[in-house]
């Protein structure tokens, strides 16, 4: 009897695995849908398909945004506490945000190129009548006197990451301090993020439905005539992003890392897709953690360079991103920059990236970037509404850095598990989910 039930159950199990649809086809299957439903729901005017795919889109980055605030406070708060595991943390956290600073230095280098070549803002059509100012826009003074939070829970009930990041530093710091007595929080503080990153990873089991939705809304409500008026600066976008993803980051893997840009890859694509279509970097922030790991960076030290490098390492968002936009608003404004203002864009990109938080959109970054080089907020009008679709490409190079980074880091100080990384497989996105589980497809 029992060899009998242990047979069926292996075979019960074959043909799961057999009939099992790749997390990848199943994005790719969404992205379709979407597509079709949206063109659909356009062309033929049916405004309940219209609702519909905005409610499943919406349900899907609610629930995503539901996690960040938890995730980011105990994520950021374990994260400092482990590198007492680490040998010569100082060092790896100063390099860590060195070469956060680099590749953003090196995005935002070719974002101004690209913007100064292809003149993104001309033969659009667009004037400064079609813009409009933004109800938050981003300043100096907003970003440096809003780190300090003014109490514990408005930070969490208004999503405000960068407070929530200070509140986490000042507690993991503050347990590195008390040493043992410290000991039970952090024992709950672990539980506690366990506890999250697994119904976050149930969220993300969701992310082929949620992408239906969101490019499906996209399409029904912008249409086509909209990618064609930017037609410009969204190849800008993407292109930009692409040399970033697809050059540079091989480039300084091949070189300074001395490690396989096709093994990179093939570990850390599952998270990359997963950004793409989530449009969040906290989100995706589980998931890039795990092939972090997988590629043989230390788990002690990728638990405190993801986290970080999910709220601060931003090169599509805050780099290439602000970089073009800025040209493209000018244009528009018929405003002439200079050789200062091309440095200033450089400025803020590294040293307020942190501003875009990790979430989806990079609304803050532009008005902050705008507002220095005194620019007209008008022009942020002029880019909500392509910015879903540009936030796709720009969130996953995104996460693509926050993963290379690390690696680089660790090859540098010797730490990286040669064997691990040259023995990475292109697994299925379920290989990284944390005590996984069969899921059926």
């Amino acid at each position: 009897m029992s060899v009998s039930s242990e047979t069926s159950k292996s075979s019960v199990s074959s043909v799961t695995k057999y009939f099992k649809v790749p997390f990848w086809a199943q994005i790719l299957a969404g992205l379709v849908l979407g597509v079709l439903l949206g063109w659909l729901a356009r062309s033929q005017d049916i405004s309940w398909l219209v609702t519909t795919l905005e409610k499943v889109g919406d349900t899907f980055i609610g629930l995503l945004k539901l996690a960040v605030a938890p995730l980011v406070f105990f994520a950021i708060l374990v994260s400092i506490t482990n590198l007492r595991k680490v040998n010569n943390a100082a060092r790896l956290a100063s390099r860590t945000l060195l070469w956060f600073m680099i590749t953003s230095l090196i995005a935002v280098a070719i974002g101004l190129v690209i913007g100064l070549v292809t003149n993104p803002g001309a033969g659009t059509g667009l004037t400064p009548a079609d813009g409009a100012k933004p109800e938050n826009t981003g300043s100096w003074i907003d970003f440096l006197t809003g780190i300090v939070p003014t109490d514990v829970i408005t930070p969490f009930t208004e999503l405000n990451v960068l407070q929530i990041v200070f509140m986490a530093a000042v507690a993991g710091i503050a347990a590195l301090q008390l040493g043992e007595k410290a000991q039970p929080i952090l024992n709950l503080s672990e539980s506690i993020l366990e506890l999250l990153q697994k119904a976050l990873w149930w969220v993300i089991r969701l992310a082929p439905l949620g992408t239906v939705g969101l490019i499906g809304n996209a399409i029904a409500t912008y249409g086509w005539d909209l990618i064609g008026k930017y037609a410009t600066f969204t190849a800008d976008i993407y292109v930009g992003c692409a040399i970033v993803l697809f050059v540079v980051y091989p480039v300084l893997l091949a070189t300074v890392a001395k490690a396989s840009p096709i093994q990179f890859f093939k570990g850390a694509w599952p998270a990359i897709q997963l950004a793409f279509v989530s449009r969040s970097s906290v989100g995706t922030m589980p998931l890039t953690q795990k092939v972090t790991e997988r590629l043989g960076v230390p788990k002690e030290y990728a638990s405190f360079a993801v986290p970080f490098g999910a709220t601060t390492k931003m090169d599509g968002c805050a780099a290439i991103y602000p970089a073009i936009a800025a040209i493209f608003v000018a244009q528009i404004f018929d405003i002439q920059l200079g050789i200062g203002d091309y440095l200033l864009i450089a400025f803020v990109s590294v040293v307020g990236s942190a501003a875009t938080a990790g979430l989806t959109g990079a609304t803050v970054m532009l008005t902050l970037t705008l507002s220095t080089l005194g620019l007209p907020m008008e022009g942020v009008g002029l880019l909500l509404a392509i910015d879903p679709i540009l936030d796709m490409m720009r969130t996953a190079t995104n996460v693509a850095g926050q993963v290379v980074a690390p690696l680089i880091v660790s090859a540098r100080e010797g730490i990286l598990d040669r064997d691990k990384f040259n023995s990475v497989a292109s697994a299925p996105v379920d290989a990284d989910e944390p005590n996984p589980v069969a899921v059926a497809a």
